[in-house]
């Protein structure tokens, strides 16, 4: 039987501007995910998403952009940890296969050690 060795895999939370078919499909690939809406907290601010996700050992990935970079360094400022903010520029429904491949090549190259804390573009992915 294969151990399990906490920190090496990275759950993912995607919030309510990220396409909600990614998280079903990461799970169909192994992947612990989980959206907004399946959490039941599409009605949480910016904020209370990263607490959830800080909370719940999960990086964050989001396109809103211009709240989470701010957030961001709100948190470092305030030595709050929290897994990792993904950032991803919008992609339409059409690219789904593009969001999923970036997210999957993430995923596969890092642990959830090596991300702690930190704040990524998923662009550099493609």
């Amino acid at each position: 039987m294969e151990q399990h060795i906490p920190g090496l895999i990275v759950a993912l939370y995607t919030d309510e501007d990220v396409m909600s078919d990614l998280a079903p499909a990461l799970r169909r690939r192994g992947y612990q995910a989980q959206s907004t809406v399946e959490a039941g907290n599409d009605a949480f601010s910016d904020e209370g998403q990263l607490t959830y996700a800080a909370e719940s050992g999960m990086a964050i990935l989001t396109h809103n952009i211009r709240d989470f970079v701010p957030l961001a360094r709100t948190w470092f400022l305030a030595n709050r940890e929290h897994s990792v903010i993904i950032l991803s520029e919008q992609l339409n429904h059409n690219q789904f296969g593009e969001l999923l491949r970036r997210v999957l090549r993430l995923l596969n190259r890092w642990t959830a050690d090596d991300l702690r804390n930190r704040v990524l573009f998923l662009q550099q992915f493609k």
